[in-house]
């Protein structure tokens, strides 16, 4: 008798490779399951994220560690953050994260880096 195939998913972030983004490294998970309509990424920012805004998707970020002064720049908005803070991004909201973190970004639809528009300082 064969095995049924799981229903579910694990996903270990440390094996998924990081690709570079405008706010640091991603490691990207779940984009190759039809069943969960979006990604997670964890995302290691660098101290300046470049400013940027989606056409299309919805991020929810989620502050798993950060440096203490670290902020979120939100429509020109500074916001202090700490671990634990967790902030809805819908689409066209230019957005950035100032200083050290690791988040765990939930995107919805799939992330799709074509959506991505990074913003030129002064525009």
């Amino acid at each position: 008798m064969s095995e049924q195939p799981k229903r579910y998913r694990i996903v270990h972030f440390d094996q998924i490779a990081g690709v570079p983004c405008p706010c640091g490294t991603a490691r990207r998970a779940l984009a190759d399951v039809p069943e969960f309509p979006g990604t997670i990424h964890r995302t290691e920012i660098a101290t300046d994220a470049k400013p940027h805004y989606h056409q299309r998707l919805t991020e929810t970020y989620y502050i798993l560690q950060c440096q203490e002064d670290a902020q979120m720049e939100l429509d020109g908005d500074r916001v202090p953050v700490s671990p634990g803070t967790c902030i809805f991004i819908p689409p066209g909201v230019v957005h950035r994260a100032v200083g050290k973190m690791t988040v765990l970004i939930v995107v919805f639809p799939k992330f799709d880096p074509a959506d991505e528009v990074v913003v030129e300082p002064g525009a």
